[in-house]
């Protein structure tokens, strides 16, 4: 009798350290990388503040929202802009990757011409990245992001892919490294706006939106994975809300995230890691940072 007393204690030990090893590997990089968008809540947080958690290895900056127009904008909701480029050298300073993400799911963009698409990999060369140029501003100062991300949810399709290669085209004024381009599709394949982006081939990274759209909300798996097979030679990552607040329906807690997607997709060669919308709602939840 003493044994059937003690096998559901022991049961119940051997779940709660299978459930901590789950939460520490996912908090932890683990076999990939832990990107994270910040700048749309002012109460998330300054750069800095996220970068010092230790649980994400790449910061996106969301967003540079209006371009093609003639003007150019970033909405961080709020956040002053003062301090941010210290913070920028800061959490590269502790190998922390950061991107300017452009585009969003709101404001003033498009890409009407292939001048436009010109004009704008000029602008971000002069004003984010290596580049300078005489009444060019930079809003981060002499910081430099690491590369940029597309996120391009409303307009056409156009001229993203000739935005692309002249971007890629900076990186003969790069000794070591280059500009780091990235893209973010919508979970369901393909993604019509930045289908002509990644067939480039240019893309380093692919963070695939596995949420805001009700077509992958019971294929998640199924969805990323026709992602992972369409761009071998890009880093695919599981890109996840941090809270039910941000997507109910799309919400995965840690452990349904672990069987349902990430034991499979981590056997993969291109698998990146995992990407979290967003620093507001993983600091609110805890999802991977506990600060």
């Amino acid at each position: 009798m003493a044994f059937h007393h003690r096998r559901p204690c022991l049961l119940f030990l051997l779940a709660a350290l299978l459930l901590s090893q789950l939460t520490a590997g996912l908090a932890a990089t683990g076999p990939g990388d832990v990107a994270v968008y910040w700048g749309r809540n002012k109460d998330e947080g300054t750069l800095r503040e996220a970068c010092d958690t230790g649980a994400y290895t790449t910061v996106l900056i969301a967003f540079l929202s209006a371009f093609g127009h003639g003007r150019y904008a970033l909405d961080l909701s709020g956040h002053p802009l003062a301090g941010v480029g210290d913070d920028i050298k800061h959490c590269q300073s502790r190998g922390v990757l950061v991107l300017l993400s452009i585009g969003g799911q709101g404001g003033e963009y498009t890409l009407p011409s292939s001048q436009a698409a010109a004009d704008l990999a000029d602008y971000l060369w002069d004003a984010f990245l290596a580049g300078g140029r005489a009444g060019v501003a930079r809003p981060f100062g002499d910081a430099q992001v690491n590369g940029v991300d597309l996120f391009v949810d409303q307009g056409g399709a156009e001229h993203y892919d000739e935005l692309a290669r002249r971007l890629h085209g900076y990186n003969r004024f790069y000794r070591g490294g280059g500009i780091t381009l990235a893209a973010a599709p919508r979970c369901a394949y393909p993604d019509h706006r930045l289908q002509g982006a990644l067939a480039t081939g240019l893309f380093n990274r692919v963070h695939v939106r596995l949420y805001g759209d009700l077509r992958c909300t019971w294929s998640a798996r199924e969805s990323w994975e026709k992602w992972a097979a369409a761009y071998p030679g890009s880093r695919v990552f599981v890109g996840v809300v941090a809270s039910p607040e941000a997507d109910r329906d799309a919400y995965m807690s840690q452990k349904d995230l672990y069987y349902g997607i990430l034991q499979f997709a981590q056997k993969l060669p291109n698998y990146g890691g995992i990407m979290i919308w967003n620093r507001y709602y993983d600091k609110k939840n805890h999802y991977l940072s506990s600060s």
